[in-house]
């Protein structure tokens, strides 16, 4: 059995944690840094991390071998080699060209994959590689990583149901350097004070308060719809996909004491009118919602105006709220009037979206940047300046026949932080829409006020 503290030493000489002053990613000012690619121009050292890393996992249950790129790639690959189970590789983003497959290696729907981490901090890669394993119909029991920094990350990984194996923590590690005269007494110290001061309390921060989201906010919709938010203990946006005016005008009387918008699509009408958008205004009115034009567009910034202005629907005259994809760049959303507040795609709820994690990256970072977007449609958490949209919402957490995928209101809330609830058939296709919409109200206001 290879010694811990020996195969520690040896790799310190390397180089692989450094003392001083540093900034991490996440912008916080550490003493000291771990970088542990160095390991992999060592094939002695490398082989036996492999064998450490394998021997932490008690009763292994797994058919497949990932490593959360790019640290971690070739310790997995030498973990392969030494157990002989199969490596499959995770791309940080796809090729653009090719398969444009984000998983590489050959695997079957319903296998256990094991994943591999250098150090983990908040364990923001790690649900980022988990979103895109399980995407692919892989399951993720069993996490092991060589180093913990212990700032959280590996409790949220629990309290979400993975078992995370850790050989090292940043604890341990300089507790050894200090035994063997590598570390001063007044290093030790600085680092234990930053680690008291950065725990589980910065990775795991209480979510905003609708109060205090409105704060940050600067377009008015955003403020209204907060607004009505806080008046009407209501997260609610109800999603009428009916295709006659007469029953999403009565609908909306209905359950319009309930709902913070309704969400339209206006396209899927037969019998669309300038009266009937009089009628449902004057309704938002007397009810307090807004009106959220599901129009997703997507094309190129003059087509999306015309869209937007012109034709029969005139969106632009009455909408509250539109949806757009950027999939045609950041331009294509300054053709949107200011008074209207743009929501863009992050993420679909659809089972096989093409919107994996590096195209919602790049949504949110164009969405944060531009003064027109309140927020995103997504299915996980987004910065704080961003509002948070999330649909395939359902008290039934089953999906249906054509790839839609649900979510209860509780587990949004609870692991997505979500801002706002869409629910579409769990209310209007209901036998008795207003009682539904009383539940999925109180269920959603019940959800938010438990995570603050």
């Amino acid at each position: 059995m290879i010694d811990k503290e020996n195969f520690l030493l040896k790799s310190y000489e390397l180089g692989i944690i450094k003392f001083g002053e540093f900034t991490l990613k996440s912008g916080i000012q550490s003493p000291f840094y771990i970088d542990l690619r160095p390991l992999a121009s060592s094939p002695s050292l490398l082989k036996e991390l492999s064998e450490l890393l394998l021997e932490e996992i008690q009763e292994p249950n797994y058919q497949l071998i990932c490593g959360v790129p790019y640290a971690a790639l070739p310790m997995a690959t030498a973990m392969s080699l030494e157990s002989e189970i199969p490596l499959i590789i995770k791309r940080k983003e796809n090729k653009g060209y090719g398969t444009k497959k984000m998983l590489e290696g050959i695997f079957t729907v319903g296998q256990t994959c094991l994943l591999v981490e250098d150090v983990i901090t908040s364990g923001k890669s790690l649900f980022e590689t988990i979103e895109e394993v399980e995407r692919e119909g892989l399951k993720v029991k069993d996490i092991v990583v060589v180093l913990d920094r212990e700032q959280g990350g590996i409790e949220l990984l629990n309290e979400k149901g993975y078992k995370v194996h850790k050989l090292f923590s940043i604890q341990n590690v300089i507790d050894i350097l200090y035994k063997n005269n590598l570390l001063k007494e007044k290093e030790v110290l600085k680092i234990k004070d930053f680690l008291n001061g950065n725990s589980l309390a910065i990775s795991k921060k209480p979510r905003l308060k609708y109060e205090e989201k409105k704060e940050l906010q600067e377009h008015p919709v955003a403020k209204k719809l907060l607004s009505i938010a806080i008046e009407k203990k209501s997260n609610l946006i109800a999603s009428l996909d009916v295709t006659q005016t007469s029953e999403i005008l009565d609908l909306a009387k209905k359950i319009g004491d309930y709902v913070v918008a309704i969400k339209l699509h206006t396209d899927i009408l037969t019998d669309f009118s300038v009266d009937y958008i009089n009628e449902l205004k004057s309704i938002a009115q007397e009810k307090n919602f807004l009106l959220f034009e599901d129009r997703k567009f997507g094309d190129i910034g003059n087509t999306q105006q015309l869209q937007f202005e012109q034709g029969v629907y005139k969106i632009s005259d009455w909408a509250d709220l539109i949806t757009s994809h950027v999939i045609a760049g950041e331009n294509s959303l300054n053709v949107f009037s200011e008074n209207i507040g743009v929501v863009t795609i992050a993420e679909m709820s659809s089972k096989g979206t093409l919107t994996d994690v590096t195209y919602k990256q790049k949504a949110i970072q164009i969405s944060e940047k531009n003064s027109k977007v309140i927020g995103c449609v997504a299915q996980s958490s987004l910065p704080d300046s961003l509002l948070l949209f999330t649909p395939g919402v359902n008290l039934d957490s089953k999906g249906d026949s054509k790839g839609q995928q649900f979510n209860t209101p509780e587990k949004v809330f609870r692991e997505y932080y979500t801002d706002f609830i869409i629910v579409g058939r769990g209310i209007y296709k209901s036998a008795n829409p207003v009682e539904e919409a009383q539940k999925y109200r109180e269920e959603g206001w019940r959800s938010y006020e438990a995570t603050l």
